[in-house]
């Protein structure tokens, strides 16, 4: 990711190059017989390959545009069409093990987040805290007894301990929903967003480590996630800020704020789809 990044970001990289190349890499691997899977009639490659040859069309109708910097918004659009060739960082490892090293990744700003929802309490009006207290409460122990499992799961990526991480996951992941339910019943505006805020660090690491989880489970095993899953990512939706996600999510995995946004409206749509 870092290397994509640099190169956008070189003053010799312009759109039309950057283009050219999506396009490049879409041919060869669809010679290959990668295909990402289907869209519509045909596959996620030809149409990633037709969209960058249309707005290559539209630099070629203006030559200015194609040797000056690209514009903020052809970089949000390159950069959706890069995470789309690319695999996700939540979805990186192929493997179980790689997969389970990436969860455990993840765990030190699980941590971090949760010791930081710990201190918070303490700041609230003497009204709101013990609102806030008790809809966190359960933190703690989940979220060690979530890490104690990933690290199980990375030393033995065994099918029991899978299952184990699975459980745990949708432990966390509940108690994470129902308090961002609780905290939004408190009626100082100021407090209120404050919780929010503190808990939505919580909700976008476990969310990628839930994707994470879910890459590597069984459709079986996904359905039975969702069944548990009583509180569903719907609603707790508009209580999060998916500016301040992709930004955890960009300064985690050393990448550009426009492509976490991408990873992150992709990893909701597949959790949402998937029952979650």
């Amino acid at each position: 990711m870092n290397n994509i990044s640099n190169i956008w970001n070189h003053p010799k990289t312009t759109a039309a190059g950057m283009l050219i190349a999506i396009v490049t890499v879409a041919g060869v691997l669809t010679q290959q017989g990668v295909t990402l899977g289907t869209a519509g009639n045909g596959t996620i490659l030809s149409l990633i390959s037709a969209v960058a040859t249309a707005l290559l069309g539209l630099l070629a109708r203006d030559p200015v545009s194609a040797t000056s910097p690209a514009s903020s918004s052809t970089k949000l659009g390159a950069w959706a069409l890069i995470a789309l060739l690319l695999p996700l960082p939540f979805m990186s490892g192929c493997s179980a093990t790689s997969v389970a090293q990436n969860i455990v990744n993840w765990t030190p700003a699980l941590q971090s987040a949760v010791a930081t929802v710990d201190s918070t309490a303490a700041l609230f009006a003497p009204a709101d805290e013990p609102i806030f207290i008790a809809a966190t409460v359960g933190f703690d122990a989940a979220s060690n007894l979530l890490v104690a499992q990933a690290k199980a799961y990375l030393a033995n990526p065994s099918a029991s301990t899978l299952a184990q991480l699975q459980a745990q996951v949708v432990v966390l992941q509940q108690q994470v929903n129902i308090s961002l339910l609780q905290v939004a019943k408190i009626s100082n505006p100021g407090s209120q967003q404050h919780a929010i805020a503190a808990i939505q660090a919580v909700a976008t690491i476990v969310g990628a480590m839930f994707a994470l989880v879910q890459s590597v489970s069984s459709k079986v095993a996904v359905a039975r996630m969702a069944q548990e899953s009583t509180i569903k990512l719907a609603a707790v939706r508009p209580y999060l800020n998916e500016e301040n996600a992709a930004e955890i999510v960009a300064s985690h995995y050393g990448e550009p704020v426009a492509l976490a946004r991408v990873q992150v409206a992709q990893v909701e749509r597949g959790a949402m789809q998937a029952g979650f």
